[in-house]
């Protein structure tokens, strides 16, 4: 990766940047020749074997099909070797061709990562005994994986392998808080490499069968020219507000994020062409730079990619796809406009204005089209899921047929409307503007880039088809519209050489194939060095070490143990990509969470906890003196790199509260909305709370803040985000009712409810238990026990006790902590006469109403001053 200590404040040429990138996202080495040629057919062929798994024609045709372990294996080789061909050693290396001992590196690696499925019959057979040809591999394995994560990821990530490997084999020897037996060679190699609780492990898995698909997913559609559409619309649409372009960068980072898995790639992309605009209306360049690095890095909070962690939070949370783009994306959407309105408070206090435009723009198109571009993914998914849901109602299994052929023909007549008007190009943002580009033409002419989405969409949340099989479908439609697209805007254009625009469009698929591939190595490989972690915490019960760690660090205080784990999520995230990141701080820092909040009373789906984990460990991306965002914004900038960062970092202080904010209020998730009315203001509640603490920390609102202004807008964010702790001071939530009247709340509790449970009793390593459990119930069944069932638990009645038998493995009573045994002690219900907690937003608006008053009646005072002191 690039050195950030050697990116200097001046302003980077556009080959730097894309030098930058290489090095972080893609490889550094472009090589001439057959070395280049190789490594683009490996490439391809890497991106054509994803294909192939996510299709159902293998399965039809019974050729080519792989189970889990061999594509995981597979999938490793690829990427291990195109790291070694595409990622130089050192910054003395050569860039453009590849050395021969790199060559024999990837190709051991390859083989090394491949063994499992050259070898899958004979492992098989005797899972556990490795023989010396084994051991060789995986040691052999490891020692070339961690190199391949040093040149696609940097040190942070080999450092931090290494230290759990060592803690691997030399337990015994360890400070007696955390020792442990240690493991053998033998042990730790088979558990690590020769089967599927380490490197191979659910990371790589999903690596291979869905990141994958969704970094292609969105290459193509980059390739395809929706970024340049996304950042050109939003620059029409708001480049004419107070800081318009600064604005615009939020939306248009906000749309490439949904299609980028990397922030580095998205600062770059947007920055080169926004971050100038923005300096051009008066932002300070360090500001400017932050605001597109606070937004790119924000881009991985957005489903549906989340930087690739939204397919993992579905194996280690254990719920559907669908689910966790629902829990996500109100906060998501609630950071990006607390970001938009800092934004504004920054042109407010500078007194800065928009660029010019030609047409005179009326306020409800202001109004219409920031709300467009806002949420503008919330809306895609309501037109597709209510719009034309009905036809999955209607046909059934056979609505494919009937939505296939309207989306074709939507495809041809967009494509026929937007070719009357001129193509999209990125001109120079360095060049002088004299009016922006116009919407209507804008917005108009590519269309088409948002059907592949509306068809994403479809897949995932009407047709309900696995996100694997989902992307594989949205991106053979994406696949159609690449070759296709040049060829029909040809002929409504009637500008001919129709045969020359198909090449054209399969030039595109080709580099759009290639490029998606290159994307994934830094990915992959990350997913399979955070294995290291995840093999580490299963063989070790190092997570039980971190538990007990922060339990004495926080002296059992509540509060104390959320900012600890926080700032452990922050130190553990430095340096590493988004997807190891996550796969690290879940594995680590969830279960802390989950155990110790039980203790404590603090009861919260699994879901909140890991999106608590995922947004701490991701805005490491931003602290400095890590964040190679920060580095490559302040290049296009020419600002200080440092300075950048702990910009961007106070910008990022609203997204920092937002998790402290759900776990106490898992409404901010959608969880426990009971209607549209319940959700509509949940939503607007949750906004202006967000806006309402921008204006504390950026010492603005209305006019500049007083010290007391500055505290009470943050004790009314508080009250809007967390009403249920004032109500709480006034009377209790819950009510406990006795364990026997399990089987009667479980029957008549509502789909999706979760039934708060006390359990204690002797855990399996011999500690006293005496916790909580927030136990997810899911749809309703014929018996309580069947429901249960559904959960993973059973449980046995006698003599007035109610006691847990059985735990299935891996299911979501295992994960909240429940063990066979344990007695269930107490079930608390929310009390039925307790006044709503909504009632707390009426004193918290009448204090926000009495701010905004004094403050505006403060800033029409100002004028009339100056004018008298004028006078004088």
């Amino acid at each position: 990766m690039a050195d950030p200590s050697k990116i200097t404040d001046h302003e980077l040429s556009e080959e730097e940047l894309r030098h930058i990138v290489a090095e972080a996202d893609t490889g550094g080495r472009r090589p001439t020749g057959f070395a280049a040629k190789l490594l683009i057919a490996v490439a391809l062929c890497w991106s054509l074997f994803q294909l192939w798994i996510a299709s159902p024609l293998a399965f039809s045709l019974g050729f080519g099909v792989f189970n889990d372990t061999e594509a995981r294996s597979i999938h490793l080789a690829f990427a291990t070797f195109l790291a070694f061909a595409a990622y130089p050693a050192s910054k003395r290396s050569p860039r453009d061709y590849v050395p021969v001992h790199d060559w024999l590196l990837a190709l051991a690696a390859s083989f090394c990562a491949g063994y499992l499925f050259l070898f899958y019959d004979s492992l098989s057979t005797r899972p556990g005994l490795p023989t010396t040809p084994d051991l060789v591999a995986a040691a052999l394995g490891i020692v070339l994986l961690l190199e391949a994560a040093r040149r696609a990821l940097g040190m942070p990530m080999v450092i931090l392998a290494v230290v759990f490997l060592v803690y691997v084999f030399f337990g015994p020897y360890m400070p007696d808080m955390i020792a442990h037996r240690g493991a053998s060679l033998n042990k730790g190699m088979s558990h690590m490499w020769l089967g599927t609780e380490g490197v191979f492990g659910v990371a790589v898995g999903v690596s291979a069968g869905f990141i994958f698909l969704f970094v292609l997913f969105g290459a193509l559609l980059e390739t395809a020219g929706a970024g340049n559409y996304f950042i050109k619309s939003a620059i029409a649409l708001l480049g004419h507000l107070r800081g318009g372009p600064a604005k615009a960068a939020v939306v248009a980072s906000a749309s490439t994020g949904l299609i980028s898995g990397s922030s580095i790639a998205n600062v770059v992309t947007t920055g080169t062409f926004t971050i100038p605009l923005i300096k051009k209306v008066g932002y300070r360049p360090d500001k400017a730079a932050a605001v597109e690095v606070a937004s790119s890095v924000n881009g991985q909070l957005m489903p549906p990619v989340m930087g690739a962690a939204a397919f993992l939070m579905v194996e280690y949370v254990g719920i559907p796809y669908t689910q966790v783009l629902k829990h996500a994306i109100v906060p998501a959407l609630i950071s990006y406009i607390a970001l938009f309105y800092i934004v504004h408070l920054e042109a407010m206090k500078a007194d800065l204005q928009g660029l010019p435009r030609r047409e005179e723009l009326l306020l409800r198109n202001v109004v219409v089209s920031t709300t467009l571009t806002i949420s503008g993914l919330v809306i895609l998914a309501a037109i597709v899921y209510w719009g034309f849901g009905w036809i999955k109602d209607v046909a059934g299994d056979a609505s494919m047929l009937i939505v296939g052929p309207l989306l074709l023909a939507g495809y041809v007549a967009v494509v026929r409307y937007s070719a009357r008007f001129p193509e999209l190009h990125m001109e120079d943002p360095n060049a002088p503007i004299e009016y922006l580009p116009e919407i209507g033409p804008t917005l108009k002419s590519g269309l088409h880039f948002l059907l592949p989405v509306a068809a994403l969409i479809w897949n995932l949340m009407v047709e309900q088809l696995s996100p694997a099989l989902s992307a594989f479908w949205a991106t053979m439609f994406l696949i159609f519209i690449l070759v296709t697209q040049r060829p029909l805007f040809a002929f409504f254009r009637g500008s001919g050489e129709y045969a020359h625009w198909l090449r054209e469009g399969f030039d595109d698929l080709f580099g759009g194939l290639v490029t998606g591939a290159r994307n994934m190595i830094a990915i992959a490989i990350a997913t399979a060095t955070a294995g290291i972690i995840v093999g580490t915490v299963t063989l070790t019960g190092i997570g039980l070490v971190m538990t007990e760690l922060v339990e004495v660090l926080s002296g059992g205080n509540l509060m104390v143990m959320l900012v600890l784990v926080a700032l452990i999520c922050l130190i553990l995230g430095m340096g590493l990509p988004t997807t190891a990141n996550y796969i690290v701080v879940s594995t680590l820092m969830a279960p802390v969470i989950v155990e110790l909040g039980a203790q404590n009373g603090l009861l919260v789906p699994l879901i909140a906890v890991h999106l608590f984990v995922f947004y701490f460990g991701l805005m490491a991306d931003v602290t400095p003196p890590v964040g190679l965002a920060s580095y490559a914004a302040a290049g296009i900038a020419n600002s200080d790199p440092i300075r950048t960062g702990f910009t961007a970092f106070g910008y990022s202080a609203r997204t920092a509260i937002l998790p402290f904010m759900f776990i106490f209020n898992t409404e901010l998730l959608l969880i426990g909305i009971d209607s549209i009315a319940h959700l509509c203001l949940t939503i607007f509640v949750a906004t202006i709370a967000s806006m309402c603490f921008a204006a504390a920390t950026q010492g603005w609102f209305v006019t500049r803040n007083r010290w007391y202004e500055a505290a009470l807008l943050l004790l009314i964010t508080f009250s809007l985000f967390r009403p249920g702790f004032w109500m709480d001071q006034l009377h209790p939530p819950f009510e406990q009712v006795p364990p026997s009247e399990l089987t009667r709340l479980v029957e008549t509790a509502p789909p999706n409810a979760n039934l708060r449970i006390w359990v204690e009793g002797i855990s399996i390593e011999g500690r006293e238990i005496s916790k909580g459990v927030l136990l997810p119930l899911g749809e309703p069944a014929p018996s309580a026990t069947e429901r249960l069932a559904q959960a993973g638990v059973g449980v046995m009645a006698f003599g007035g006790q109610v006691q847990v038998s059985t735990v299935r493995f891996g299911s979501r009573a295992a994960r909240l902590g429940l063990e066979q045994g344990l007695t269930i002690s107490a079930i608390e219900l929310p009390v039925a006469d307790r006044p709503s907690k909504d009632w707390i937003y009426i004193p918290a608006f009448a204090l926000l109403a009495l701010v905004w008053w004094t403050q505006r009646r403060r800033r029409g005072a100002a004028p009339a001053k100056a004018a008298s002191r004028r006078a004088d």
